[in-house]
């Protein structure tokens, strides 16, 4: 039987990521729901089991609980933030609510250096709080290891019978070693090898796929994006013609993207494919339109529209497959649903009227981006495909703040195109997580030969990540922006000024809408 690790998920908004930690760990982990019986927890034989956090207390009135035998299957347990205080109580010992909250970065300082957990990490490590709850007292045989400012039990273990536990998050990229905490946990610990691969993903994938699918048809909504590209491939692979790709031109796309979408798909990978081109009525329906949000939702309504008109020329279809991503997920989870809040509304996450009775097939949604490029070369994509830039679903609408009109377009398709191409020429553009340009609403006098001109402004984007979920802008040579503002001002018609974005997110987020 494979290894695995268990992960309970208690409500987490990073429950994925620590499935994401243990991953790059060449293990395999599987998320289950917190109350999971421990007799199904045992027929799965784990290595080891991880409690996540979560937003409840511990000594609420309907705090998630788990089955507490599961620490009677004698197999080694950490608890993280939430987790550890629920074992904690479990087990006899003490959660109170803090009177001093720990939201943000904090400095864990290591008493017992001989803790399985951090082997080979100094004594002193930067990490992520999220808590307002904190343990007050012990449970028996346990001994605290490393401490914060505010928490003298920041870890503690039970030795003899392998139970860890952290109130802060390993799991996320602001505990700097915390890759290497979860490491020591699945290898060192829970004597894990690292025989799990991506080759192995796409084997357990294409399973669950024929399992769900059976005989039936699936349709899937084609962007020639990174992951509707991947997830149409993992598809084909599984279910073959059963698959038909929709790609629907909304007048928002990337120079040459149709083009591109129907040469690789339609004639390479010989996939079914139906191509709708609907741009007039997006830009129709865009016009005079400028709040953000109701830009998204004019197009998510449109292209469900055309989308659904489309799929009835596919033929009797019961599943309609999408390549959301872990991270569209937790942003488009309302706040009483799940921890995570809404940040904003995605075409492809929920949105879909009752009588599109499709069930849906996301083959991707466990992954990051990265993971999602890593999958796409296992499948044989193109190099081109699988490691361009994302691309947001609403296409340039995102990056046209006002209203979105052809001539807008075309000047911002135009901007983007050089950017791109310069990025790629400096050796920046594979290297990075994304460069585009933004089209502001924003005129401005300036002097071109001996006219004066009233244009509009180009912002430069670019910021690196490693998940989406947090970026930082990327210093780019002074020579390269100049290159950049000079053939953007110089070619594209309609653009005298650029500016360049230097916020990172948070506060800001990625895209501008």
């Amino acid at each position: 039987m494979t290894e695995q690790i268990v992960i309970l998920d208690f409500g987490s908004q990073y429950t994925q990521v620590i499935a994401r930690r243990i991953r790059e760990c060449n293990v395999y982990s599987v998320i289950l729901c917190h109350d999971t019986p421990a007799v199904e927890i045992a027929a799965l034989a784990p290595s080891g089991i991880i409690l996540s956090g979560g937003p409840s207390s511990v000594y609420a009135k309907n705090a998630p609980l788990s089955d507490k035998n599961i620490f009677a299957l004698g197999v080694p347990v950490l608890g993280i933030c939430y987790g550890v205080q629920l074992f904690a109580q479990f087990l006899g010992g003490k959660v109170e609510k803090g009177q001093k909250r720990e939201y943000g970065k904090g400095v864990l300082t290591v008493k017992d250096a001989s803790c399985a957990l951090f082997g080979n990490l100094p004594e002193k490590l930067q990490v992520w709080n999220s808590h307002g709850d904190k343990l007050t007292k012990l449970p028996r045989d346990f001994k605290s290891v490393a401490v914060t400012e505010n928490s003298e039990y920041a870890a503690i273990e039970n030795r003899a019978r392998k139970f860890f536990g952290l109130q802060f998050h390993p799991e996320v990229v602001h505990t700097t070693r915390g890759r290497e905490i979860i490491a020591n946990f699945v290898h060192g610990v829970c004597g894990c090898g690292k025989n799990w691969t991506m080759r192995n993903y796409v084997e357990r994938a294409v399973e669950e796929i024929r399992t769900q699918v059976g005989t039936e048809k699936v349709i899937l909504g084609l962007s020639g994006g990174v992951d509707s590209s991947v997830a149409a491939a993992l598809l084909h692979k599984a279910i073959g013609d059963q698959l038909t790709c929709i790609f629907v031109n909304n007048g928002l796309l990337r120079g040459r993207e149709a083009e591109v979408v129907q040469e690789v798909f339609g004639r390479n990978f010989k996939i079914k494919l139906q191509y709708e081109d609907a741009s007039k009525l997006f830009l129709k329906r865009l016009k005079g339109v400028t709040e953000p949000e109701r830009k998204r939702k004019i197009i998510g309504k449109t292209f469900i529209e055309v989308f659904q008109n489309a799929a009835q020329h596919a033929g009797k279809t019961k599943f309609l497959a999408q390549g959301t991503l872990y991270p569209d997920v937790i942003e488009s989870v309302p706040i009483d649903g799940n921890p995570a809040a809404l940040i904003k509304s995605h075409h492809n996450v929920g949105g879909l009227p009752k009588k599109m009775k499709f069930a849906l097939v996301e083959p991707l949604k466990c992954l990051f981006k990265d993971e999602v490029r890593q999958l796409g070369l296992e499948l044989g994509l193109p190099k081109e495909i699988v490691l361009r830039q994302p691309f947001p679903g609403p296409g340039l609408a995102v990056r046209i703040l006002g209203e979105v009109t052809p001539e807008r377009c075309a000047i911002l398709r135009n901007a983007d195109a050089i950017v791109v191409e310069e990025m790629k020429s400096n050796g920046l553009y594979y290297k990075i997580w994304q460069s585009f340009a933004v089209l502001l609403p924003v005129r401005s006098v300036g002097v071109m030969g001996d006219e004066r001109t009233y244009d509009y402004t180009i912002a430069i984007r670019a910021v690196e990540s490693q998940d989406g979920m947090t970026a930082d802008w990327v210093k780019l040579p002074y020579a390269l922006l100049e290159k950049l503002a000079s053939r953007i001002i110089n070619e594209v018609k309609g653009v005298n000024r650029c500016v360049f974005d230097i916020t990172s997110k948070p506060p800001g987020t990625i895209e501008w809408e």
